[in-house]
């Protein structure tokens, strides 16, 4: 968002507004583009075409709202979804770290468990070369 008021120029239905206002001058003109795609869309329908100025504008106001609402929607199921995978991945991230440090302490057991047998082979060893004598 812009921190400076700027006025901005746009075609819409046919008609050449000016609009002031904080955002970008390709914001605004974002916003045209779209408001021109729904006029587009509701004046292919026959009926639409028929009705006058004022339900026109309703419809178009509430068909706007309409999108605004279930985009507002898809962004909290998204949201939770994001949440739910956040979860997972911490979780299997902690997951991963209590294997890495049991792999660890197997891993320094083997290695007691190798001196131990080493140690005792060598007892055993000694053991029977003091018997052989």
């Amino acid at each position: 968002m812009a921190t400076m008021k700027t006025d901005t120029d746009v075609l819409i239905d046919g008609k050449l507004f000016t609009i002031s206002g904080y955002e970008s001058p390709d914001y605004i003109q974002k916003i045209a583009s779209y408001i021109n795609g729904k006029i587009k869309e509701f004046n292919s329908v026959e009926g639409y075409r028929r009705q006058n100025s004022d339900l026109k504008n309703v419809l178009m106001q509430i068909n706007i709202t309409d999108d605004y609402f279930k985009a507002k929607k898809q962004i909290a199921m998204l949201e939770e979804d994001l949440a739910a995978k956040e979860k997972e991945l911490y979780d299997l991230k902690h997951e991963l770290i209590a294997g890495q440090i049991k792999l660890e302490n197997t891993e320094k057991s083997l290695k007691d468990a190798q001196v131990s047998i080493n140690d005792r082979e060598k007892k055993i060893v000694r053991l029977e070369t003091e018997l052989k004598k």
